[in-house]
């Protein structure tokens, strides 16, 4: 009877022990700077604070998401702008087959128009869009003395629709401003770098967390319409918009989303999940540092867990810093 009662005893703490283990952890590693670094801090952070066995698997947001709503693999997203497939992921949730564990970016995803902040410390107005109109004269075009240069999004790039109604909705036309396009991403960020370090005027489509924000202090535009989502989603960002109105960019959602399978079995790794977050200003400041120092996802990852440690203490219990503080 004795060897009964511990036999069943040994076969209850076995079972125990495997609900709580978290086991293998597939990691999206996406093919941009803040996912990637995102990525490897998730990895170190489970493999070294909640035994996990975690690896990177290469990612990008439509794969993955199907991916993971269709096959259960990988895991974890760690960064996911969730407009892009927001019906097929808010579908997946609805059938338990995913969760959306939290907010990678805090404050989501930052578009808009931009000016140096150099500029807005000069001349105040310029913070809104009827000052820069003001002072249209300042921002000189490249390649014609009688325009003024508006940079806006690549063309390609979905922002470069939205760019272009909102030039048309705000009526910069008529002001004397003359659409640039910088031709790619670096010939955008290359173009305020440059207005930088010669302190001269510049205005024009950027995003955020970017490394670029991170270096240079930028002012986003108030265009005094507040921000019309009805108005964005079904004119602004379409093509074949006809009337556009101005409207601000809302902020996009970008969260951390995980299969429920993972969730289930790993709730030590799922609430750290849940936690984890960066605001765009910390996000911004990684991303110059890695830009900076030609870093990529795993070298940022020891930079940020080294540098800041109040900032990722904050998202684990004691325990867990201390295992993870101990592997660092």
């Amino acid at each position: 009877m004795k060897i009964k009662m511990a036999a069943l005893a040994l076969m209850a703490a076995s079972t125990t022990v495997q609900a709580d283990e978290c086991g293998t952890v597939t990691i999206a590693d996406m093919n941009w700077s803040s996912a990637s670094l995102i990525a490897n801090i998730d990895r170190f952070i489970l493999e070294h604070g909640c035994d996990c066995d975690a690896e990177l698997v290469p990612g990008d947001t439509m794969p993955t998401g199907t991916s993971m709503i269709e096959k259960g693999q990988p895991d974890i997203a760690p960064e996911l702008w969730s407009n892009a497939l927001k019906d097929a992921l808010d579908k997946g949730v609805a059938e338990k087959r995913l969760r959306y564990a939290g907010k990678s970016l805090v404050n989501g995803g930052e578009e808009g128009f931009w000016v140096p902040k150099y500029l807005v410390e000069q001349y105040p107005e310029m913070a809104k869009i009827d000052g820069v109109i003001k002072h249209a004269e300042l921002f000189e075009h490249p390649e014609s003395k009688d325009s003024s240069a508006f940079y806006s999004c690549p063309a390609g790039w979905n922002c470069q629709i939205s760019a272009g109604n909102l030039f048309r909705a705000l009526d910069l036309e008529s002001a004397g401003f003359e659409i640039v396009d910088p031709g790619s991403s670096a010939g955008l960020s290359g173009s305020i770098a440059k207005a930088y370090e010669r302190k001269e005027a510049w205005f024009g489509y950027y995003w955020a967390p970017t490394a670029v924000l991170g270096k240079y202090d930028m002012v986003k535009v108030d265009f005094g319409s507040g921000v019309n989502l009805e108005e964005f989603v079904g004119c602004t960002t379409q093509e074949d918009c006809a009337d556009p109105k101005a409207t601000m960019y809302p902020p996009s959602p970008v969260h951390t989303v995980t299969t429920e399978a993972f969730a289930s079995r790993s709730p030590q790794a799922y609430d750290y999940l849940t936690t984890r977050g960066f605001t765009n200003d910390e996000m911004n400041q990684l991303l110059a540092w890695m830009e900076d120092n030609q870093a990529d996802g795993e070298e940022g990852m020891y930079h940020f867990l080294s540098e800041f440690p109040a900032v990722w203490q904050g998202w684990v219990s004691e325990d867990v810093a201390k295992k993870v503080q101990s592997a660092l």
